[in-house]
């Protein structure tokens, strides 16, 4: 065929949580994928009677599922003006991102996320009542300890043929919760790694009839709730550990605007319980997990390094919280 396509992937503007959406373009071969329209009325980003919105490509990579010479492309939301739409999170990314450049601020995402079966009950879990108490399922093995490994190890593999940065998975607290991390990786790649990751998690799990939910407290209880733990760094950072107490210094002192910003049901899963701190309390320390930051155990013993911010939720947006970091950080070393 002298064609190939295209996968056009984008933010919605569907809120407390963002989906999502795609469609694909058939190009000739050679063709650069152009700006595109999509109905933005049928994505919670216009009203009926005006309501185009352009797909402006900023990323793009082999597309895994279909192979060949077709190729996934992700993009920013603009609208008919060329200027960014009000649920464009990446281009407020990029203005900060570039800011603070000279920082050379590099991310770790720790994205988890939970297996839903049609009946919205997470994989392992009886139609009716619960498994057993979470603790053998973290980093399991074993048919009554894990349950989908086999959409994780196709994902995995999807994203890798994809080029995406991925550096690990593992099995989570809950039965059917799972994690992938993306990174190290800048702020604004880390991002778009991310959200073709998400893509191609969603997009995969329809082979095995079931759903991937990023809700942050997908099941009610003594379970622990789905985060995106976040690691982060500056140059200074990464050589020196007063660099680290600074960044955490300067975190509690904006915290409040920063979780308000971490994703939907926030409140719900920072509890003060399983692995976490209250929402609206700020705390820092060496390897407590029941931190707001976490500042790793090797971090303080090797005077430099990276902490962890453990407050966002599985459903936050990755342009939001690596601007957030970006700007809170760099602006108080600045």
């Amino acid at each position: 065929m002298n064609v190939y396509k295209a996968e056009y992937i984008w933010i919605d503007g569907t809120e407390p949580t963002t989906l999502m959406r795609s469609k694909t373009k058939i190009l000739e071969k050679g063709a650069e994928p152009p700006i595109w329209g999509f109905d933005g009325s049928s994505t919670n980003q216009a009203e009926g009677h005006q309501s185009d919105c352009v797909l402006q490509p900023v990323f793009q990579c082999p597309d895994p599922i279909r192979g060949g010479d077709n190729i996934l492309v992700l993009c920013e939301v603009l609208d008919v003006n060329m200027e960014p739409h009000r649920s464009n999170s990446r281009a407020k990314l990029r203005e900060v991102a570039e800011k603070y450049a000279s920082f050379e601020c590099l991310f770790g995402l720790e994205q988890e996320y939970t297996f839903l079966k049609s009946d919205g009950t997470p994989l392992g879990f009886p139609s009716n009542g619960y498994p057993a108490p979470q603790g053998p399922y973290y980093c399991g093995v074993g048919g009554s300890q894990i349950f989908g490994r086999d959409v994780v190890e196709h994902h995995l593999d999807l994203c890798l043929t994809a080029g995406l940065g991925l550096s690990g998975i593992n099995a989570e607290v809950m039965p059917g919760q799972w994690e992938f991390q993306v990174g190290p990786l800048g702020p604004v790649e880390v991002a778009d790694h991310l959200m073709v990751a998400r893509w191609l998690l969603c997009r995969i799990a329809e082979h095995y009839n079931c759903d991937a939910s990023f809700d942050s407290k997908p099941v009610k209880g003594d379970w622990n709730g789905a985060g995106c733990h976040t690691n982060f760094s500056t140059k200074q950072m990464r050589e020196s550990y007063d660099a680290c107490v600074a960044a955490c210094e300067a975190i509690g002192s904006r915290f409040m605007e920063m979780v308000e910003q971490y994703g939907h049901g926030i409140q719900d899963r920072l509890t003060g319980a399983h692995e976490t701190q209250k929402w609206d309390t700020f705390s820092y320390g060496v390897s407590d997990r029941g931190a707001s930051i976490r500042i790793p155990w090797q971090v303080e013993r090797d005077g430099k390094g990276y902490i962890e911010d453990r407050r966002p939720n599985a459903n936050v947006d990755p342009y939001v919280v690596t601007r957030l970091l970006v700007d809170v950080v760099c602006s108080a070393a600045s």
